[in-house]
């Protein structure tokens, strides 16, 4: 089961129909869909005319939007606070979490920076100890994160669900139920993960699972949530506090009611005021992913990313990314002799992609083609 690419492409990237150029870099900004060009330019002709603009329209824009994404991840509504930024459900991770001086926080090496310097600055300001573990191949060994996790001081993995430089992809079911059977948070930096795979939050044990909209959901900058599970939403409080973050701030005609109650949703976590354009941007985003079936989209991506994989294991090119399509999303580095160089040539040749930690970083999605990922990886193989 599949969709019909070349009317996707027509109809919602026609810059690509076009062959303006040949993008390959989703793990980094993904393109924004005409629907959402439609809907962010629908939001701002009544912004740039307030009183056409009621409070209404704005607050159901957000609903909206935590509608779709706990659909898109297997969650509930109250399970979702909105957020501009991956960063911000991280944050909240390190400091809102119970953690005390001596506790061991568990994370993986090479991780983003996002999910590093929030743990580090906790480590500076409460004395909890930050470990990250080998990964020789790329991927967080579960044996020795069994072994790890035996120390009763371990109170937390911080793990990215795929690696930004390897593509490398954890095991979260895995690792959720090691976390769950030892008591200890388990948090996700989901942001190259959720578009081009799957999860559902069902069956699937996470604490807290943070993702930006702005790379493979194809949203706006400024868009993205926190999804926080529901038994732990009401014994946190919120880091960060914001006036609509209590219960009854919906009612505008008695804000100076001061009631420090926090609502019993995870909207307690949001930090209001929301860019409300960018998340009428990504509802439009989201509504196309389940239009064309996230699953079928994932198998969409994969076929990308299997093409490359199997390119590189015929060739002298090494393959930075594991082969194993369980063990990756939809990022593919591989590492050519001269590989710098070689960006070059892409570059030039109008293929985005990125060089990362001295490779070649390509990162299909929906509506990129077989012929493309040809074209593109034709260039890398090329002598000279």
């Amino acid at each position: 089961m599949t969709y019909d690419v070349a009317a996707l492409r027509a109809r919602e990237f026609p810059w690509a129909a076009a062959g303006e150029a040949i993008y390959l870099n989703h793990a980094s900004t993904g393109p924004l869909p005409e629907r959402a060009l439609q809907a962010t330019a629908d939001f701002n002709r009544l912004r740039c005319a307030p009183h056409r603009l009621t409070d209404a329209i704005q607050f159901e824009i957000l609903a909206r939007s935590r509608e779709l994404l706990a659909t898109l991840i297997g969650a509930d509504t109250r399970e979702i606070a909105l957020a501009a930024n991956t960063s911000f459900g991280i944050n909240l991770a390190a400091f809102a979490l119970p953690f005390h001086a001596g506790d061991v926080i568990l994370s993986s090496e090479r991780e983003f920076p996002a999910n590093v310097y929030p743990w580090m600055q906790l480590a500076a300001k409460k004395g909890v100890v930050f470990r990250q573990l080998p990964c020789p191949d790329g991927v967080l060994d579960t044996e020795l994160l069994a072994r790890e996790l035996e120390d009763e001081r371990v109170a937390a993995l911080t793990v990215s669900w795929v690696g930004f430089v390897t593509g490398a992809r954890v095991d979260l079911a895995a690792l959720g139920a090691m976390c769950r059977d030892r008591g200890v948070y388990f948090i996700v930096d989901a942001i190259q993960g959720l578009g081009p795979l799957t999860v559902d939050m069902r069956s699937t044990h996470v604490d807290i699972f943070a993702c930006g909209a702005q790379k493979w959901l194809l949203s706006p900058w400024g868009s993205g949530f926190v999804y926080v599970r529901r038994d732990l939403v009401q014994q946190l409080e919120p880091h960060d506090v914001s006036w609509m973050d209590v219960k009854d701030s919906d009612d505008f005609t008695r804000l100076t009611d001061y009631d420090l109650t926090w609502r019993e949703d995870a909207r307690r976590f949001e930090f209001i005021t929301l860019p409300f354009q960018d998340f009428a941007g990504m509802n439009a985003s989201i509504e196309l992913f389940h239009e064309l079936g996230p699953s079928v989209v994932e198998q969409y991506v994969a076929g990308l990313a299997d093409r490359i994989v199997s390119w590189a294991a015929d060739r002298d090119v090494e393959l930075v990314t594991p082969r194993d399509q369980r063990r990756r999303g939809g990022i593919v580095s591989v590492k050519p002799a001269n590989a710098r160089a070689v960006s070059d040539r892409l570059r030039a040749a109008g293929v985005s992609h990125s060089f990362r930690e001295g490779a070649i970083r390509l990162s299909p999605h929906i509506y990129n083609t077989t012929a493309e990922i040809d074209a593109a990886l034709e260039l890398i193989g090329r002598p000279g």
